[in-house]
């Protein structure tokens, strides 16, 4: 394979975009081989619409809001955004709380509507399918209709557990997959509950292992099975309890993945699990336990609204441990925010892109190119092969469909370094520059 053959893109602190020319075939052994072992395939990459996300990009011209779809949801844009989610009623990156259905007692969902949803969210949706109508959709609750939970309020609390209201709440998702069909937008999955081992100041609802098997199994399983519908069910999105990031992974596995999939009359409905935060302590074990599954995860960690390029790095890591230990997806948070990232209630979180009010303009922020490293190139349908030696730890590759081979590597080193990247019986030798994010495409 000749020097015109690689495709060497490279960021570092310094230089956050730029291609690369300095591959030469070389003898000697390898410190990094691509093999021929194959494993999951890769559905795609994408990010969440918020209404403060579609609220921020309203302070650019038109032209310049155009640029920023192009970029995220365009087939040839920087990102090619092809697995996107949604919130069913308030996330935390809402304007304000809300639900589709405020109406105590409305067990028939006479009174459900998305009226709101066609101000701030739908618009912003209708923007990325109008760049590329297949892109896919996931919805969750962040939190169920007030009237629904104990105690009364979109924050804490848990579902009253009374049949006439699980059923009313299966309904609640049957309505919400209906009325964006009616929009002309297709709901390919929804996760019952974002974050269902978080009892938050925003929005949210604590759900036991019990509970998901219950629901899915005996209400929200056949009310799309009643009502027709062909969006699949999946369990997520799990985040795992906080008092269990140090301690034995295993108790979140066993709580939540294993209660619910175990039961052979909820697994049936199940397409797919969800792990976002601290559920990557046990995305490997739910992989191992339930391979013919697709996994994804659902909502890359929000940092503090510095957008460092520390963080970054970390964000890497995060990629990389995701896609090793198995899941088919990964779906970036808040796409666009205002600086500093804040949150109604308070809490100032990163975003890929962030737009100045004042100035009227759109930075791309480090985590911006992290994603563009890996979803530009990494196309849906790829699959990750494993590699071997020394740089395996920093890491991940893919064969697209084509058989292009994608190789993403990490120089987290303060140093240049000499990669050896061996494929077909050919090695290539590339220096990385300090604290760089490298994607090469043979």
């Amino acid at each position: 394979m000749n020097d015109k053959q690689i495709q060497w893109i490279s960021s570092s602190r310094q230089t956050y975009w730029s291609e690369k020319q300095s591959v030469r075939a070389v003898d000697g052994s390898p410190n990094l081989t691509l093999t021929d072992l194959k494993q999951q395939i890769f559905e795609g990459f994408g990010g969440c619409f918020n209404e403060l996300g579609m609220a921020a990009l309203q302070h650019l011209p038109e032209a310049d809001r155009n640029k920023v779809y192009d970029a995220l949801f365009s087939p040839d844009g920087d990102c090619k955004f092809t697995i996107c989610r949604l919130p069913i009623g308030a996330s935390d990156y809402a304007l304000e709380w809300y639900s589709h259905n405020e109406v105590d007692g409305d067990y028939e969902m006479e009174y459900f509507n998305i009226e709101r949803d066609r101000k701030y969210l739908i618009p912003y949706i209708k923007e990325a399918l109008k760049r590329n109508p297949d892109i896919k959709l996931f919805a969750s609750p962040w939190s169920p209709p007030t009237w629904m939970k104990f105690p009364k309020a979109y924050n804490y609390g848990t579902l009253r557990w009374e049949p006439k209201v699980l059923e009313a709440y299966a309904l609640y998702f049957v309505k919400f997959v209906e009325a964006y069909a009616q929009e002309g937008i297709r709901i390919d999955q929804v996760h019952v509950q974002n974050e269902v081992a978080a009892d938050q100041k925003f929005p949210s609802c604590l759900w036991t292992g019990e509970q998901l098997r219950e629901f899915i199994r005996d209400y929200l399983g056949p009310a799309f099975e009643k009502h027709g519908l062909d969006t699949e069910i999946w369990l997520g999105t799990i985040n795992g309890r906080v008092e269990k990031l140090f301690t034995e992974s295993s108790e979140d596995y066993n709580s939540y993945a294993n209660t619910v999939l175990s039961d052979p009359e909820a697994y049936k409905y199940v397409k797919g699990v969800g792990y976002q935060w601290a559920g990557k302590y046990v995305v490997q074990q739910t992989v191992q336990s339930y391979p013919e599954l697709r996994y994804m995860q659902t909502e890359n960690e929000c940092g503090d609204g510095k957008n460092t390029w520390e963080y970054a790095q970390y964000v890497h890591s995060l990629f990389r441990h995701y896609f090793v230990n198995g899941v088919n997806s990964y779906v970036y948070w808040n796409m666009v925010l205002e600086p500093k990232g804040p949150s109604t209630w308070g809490w100032e979180q990163n975003s890929m892109i962030t737009v100045d009010p004042a100035s009227t303009q759109a930075t791309n922020n480090p985590e911006f190119y992290v994603m563009k490293h890996f979803s530009h190139f990494v196309e849906t349908g790829a699959v990750r092969i494993e590699t071997k030696g020394p740089w395996t730890g920093n890491t991940v590759a893919f064969e697209n469909p084509d058989g292009s081979k994608v190789v993403v590597v990490a120089n987290p080193s303060k140093e240049v370094q000499e990669l050896r990247l061996a494929d077909g019986g050919v090695t290539h030798q590339l220096l990385l520059e300090p604290e760089s994010f490298n994607t090469i495409v043979l």
